[in-house]
């Protein structure tokens, strides 16, 4: 990156405005990159520089980065109708109402009841709590421990970030919070071992899980959380007979099932949800991002009728239903979810993920040909690639040496936004991506990894 300027928008955001997942160190030194419009599925930066964002910004600009005009109607009509209001003690407004009703007619048909907040972390959140509120509830609230994964990643947020299986991310806040386990990563890539089936390594993650729960014992274990598809893990997709394997573990010992569907609800795996794609059955499903194409910040917690009938029993015993958020179902993050819902069904969103979901992971495909690349694996418009320096050995390059940032920096130099996990590059353009806008991002990718190989090579 070039000189930071004076006075310039570079030079202001490092003298005023810290940021999240930054190295701030690093960022005081070169500063940031400066995003100042988008269309369709490129961003542009201060000096006309295009790049395609092959992210979706952080998995969530479904639609792209310029907002339908619709949509902006939607927020412009609502504010000046209605521009707040709470949804604390027993107050409701419309636009609240009708997403509600909306999220539960797409639904899958056990989940009963929606609750807004404002973030998928604090989503998340709220389903840690509800986890304890329920077996409050039905008298067992010995079970407070709650397991996720190594790698899942479930929000920022103490108790939700703690679920998360991400040490990077606990280190010197003093997390995870006590009550917290996390059992295996299901990489199977990665962790298999040699002539291990995909079934038979499902088996294995599966049995983990059962001796995790059972040496804690059961009756102190309330839930575990989990990713369709683990978004900051990699884009890992659950090897076959994962899940099935997993619920039939959870069901034995009765602990309830939260699926975080922050990353791939409302459409990114090619169904209006992940639990769909991968037949899960949650006693919760979290949502946010695609939910209103990232255009206003809202997350929903869907909740099925035994959680509902719980907090009903709770609220009756103290008084109130004691939580909530100054802006749970603003109405103008509302409005404009309700309606981006309503372009998805338009449009076919759906449709056009099934259409060209398989085109980009074919492409993505042939780059398995690189000889960076170890792995690709994807499901409707997200997949990861495994960067490896011993392909026969599945072997990684030292973690020292960050070839996922090498690779990472060719790509912007090429006008290209990666996400990239460690030595994972991942994919998860805005849903509105066409074949020849795929085709595009390819072309970039390769000279990306192309440059980075003969930096590697040289060193």
């Amino acid at each position: 990156m070039s000189a930071v300027l004076p006075n310039s928008p570079a030079a202001r955001d490092i003298a005023y405005h810290i940021h999240p997942q930054t190295n701030l160190a690093l960022h005081r030194e070169e500063g940031p990159l400066v995003i100042t419009h988008g269309k369709g599925c490129r961003i542009f930066d201060e000096s006309g520089q295009d790049y395609i964002e092959a992210a979706a910004g952080l998995w969530c600009a479904s639609l792209g980065f310029d907002a339908p005009e619709r949509l902006a109607r939607a927020a412009y009509d609502q504010m000046r109708t209605l521009a707040y209001y709470h949804t604390y003690r027993q107050r409701a407004h419309p636009k609240a109402i009708d997403l509600a009703e909306k999220l539960i007619s797409i639904a899958p048909a056990h989940m009963s009841k929606v609750i807004f907040q404002c973030s998928g972390s604090e989503a998340n959140d709220t389903a840690v709590k509800l986890v304890w509120y329920y077996h409050h509830a039905i008298g067992k609230p010995e079970k407070k421990k709650i397991i996720g994964r190594r790698n899942g990643y479930h929000g920022n947020t103490v108790a939700a970030v703690s679920v998360s299986g991400k040490p990077d991310m606990h280190a010197d806040f003093g997390l995870p919070l006590p009550m917290m386990r996390h059992t295996e990563f299901p990489h199977y890539y990665r962790h298999h071992r040699d002539g291990e089936t995909e079934e038979q390594f499902s088996t294995r993650m599966a049995e983990a899980l059962e001796r995790l729960i059972v040496e804690e014992g059961p009756e102190t274990v309330g839930a575990f959380f989990a990713e369709p598809v683990m978004g900051a893990g990699g884009a890992i997709v659950p090897p076959r007979t994962y899940f099935e394997k997993v619920q039939a573990v959870l069901r034995r010992h009765e602990v309830l099932f939260v699926a975080d569907e922050v990353i791939c609800g409302f459409g990114r795996t090619g169904n209006w949800w992940g639990s769909q794609t991968f037949d899960l059955k949650p006693d919760m499903m979290s949502s946010a991002k695609a939910l209103s194409a990232a255009f206003q910040p809202i997350s929903a917690l869907l909740v099925g009728e035994h959680i509902y009938e719980a907090m009903v029993s709770e609220s009756e015993k103290h008084g109130a239903f004691a939580h909530g958020y100054t802006h749970s179902g603003h109405p103008v993050a509302a409005a404009v979810a309700l309606e981006t819902i309503r372009l998805y069904e338009e449009m076919d969103l759906i449709g056009h993920v099934g259409r060209v979901g398989p085109y980009l992971n074919a492409r993505v495909t042939e780059l398995a040909e690189h000889p960076l690349i170890g792995d690709v694996r994807g499901v409707g418009m997200v997949c990861g690639m495994e960067i490896v320096e011993d392909k026969a050995a599945r072997r990684p390059y030292p973690a020292e040496r960050k070839v996922g940032g090498i690779v990472d920096r060719h790509a912007k130099r090429h006008g290209l936004i990666l996400r990239v996990v460690g030595d994972r590059l991942v994919f998860s353009p805005p849903l509105i991506i066409d074949e020849a806008e795929v085709d595009e991002m390819i072309r970039r990718t390769r000279l990306a990894l192309d440059d980075a190989w003969r930096e590697v090579s040289r060193k």
